[in-house]
């Protein structure tokens, strides 16, 4: 009887041995191998050395020595250590600059943000209009234009026809208040979204507008305004 407890007591100790190794060497710590300027496919072979998995994340960076599509930094850090089998997140470079503004005129806006996240740009603000002349969630207007330079860029959808339109006036040198109060009044909805000092100009003068004049729009549709200061 005695024999018996001993062998069931050695063979449960040898199952938790056995077991706890698993565990150990499942979740063992790993360093964190140096991924920068590497491509993904050898990003990837390096980490599945080390038991890591690769994950791109989806916004690239600006980097100013590492080549576009490689790896500009990462999390976590090169040199820290973690469990293996985790996922090390990578951002890849977009080169030394973001470059010219790409022509999205014409695009989707689910198109056109992917373009702008693509380019590492920035996608500062987005007006609507309503329209029979273009196509339903069609990027009408761009500021910058394609190939101007900028960081971030602000687009116009054509979110399709919905009633009675009108032509946007150019309000282009009006006085913002002027402007605001008449198109209020008409049903739109006016925002200043920014002030900047221009040589010359005195306060409160239309320098922008989106959208811009010519585009038709409909009751209810905001507008953009960037006025001197």
């Amino acid at each position: 009887m005695v024999s018996l407890l001993i062998a069931a007591a050695g063979a449960t100790f040898v199952l938790f041995a056995v077991a706890g190794l698993q565990v150990a060497l499942r979740f063992r710590e790993v360093d964190v191998p140096d991924l920068a300027g590497l491509g993904i496919d050898e990003a990837s072979a390096t980490l599945g050395v080390s038991g890591l998995a690769l994950r791109v994340e989806p916004l690239s960076r600006i980097h100013p020595t590492i080549p576009a599509r490689h790896i500009a930094a990462q999390d976590p850090a090169a040199g820290l250590t973690t469990r293996s089998r985790r996922s090390v997140k990578v951002w890849l470079s977009s080169g030394s600059s973001a470059g010219s503004v790409p022509a999205l005129v014409g695009q989707s806006e689910r198109g056109a943000r992917a373009r702008l996240q693509e380019d590492a740009l920035g996608l500062s603000r987005i007006s609507e209009m309503r329209s029979s002349r273009y196509p339903s969630d069609a990027v009408v207007a761009q500021e910058p234009p394609p190939l101007g330079s900028g960081t971030t860029v602000s687009i116009l959808i054509n979110r399709g026809e919905r009633g009675a339109t009108y032509v946007m006036p150019d309000l282009i040198g009006v006085h913002s208040g002027s402007a605001e109060e008449v198109l209020r009044s008409r049903g739109f909805r006016v925002t200043v979204v920014g002030d900047h000092p221009y040589p010359g100009v005195p306060p409160n003068i239309v320098l922008r507008q989106l959208p811009l004049a010519g585009f038709q729009i409909a009751h209810g549709e905001a507008i953009s305004l960037e006025v001197s200061r």
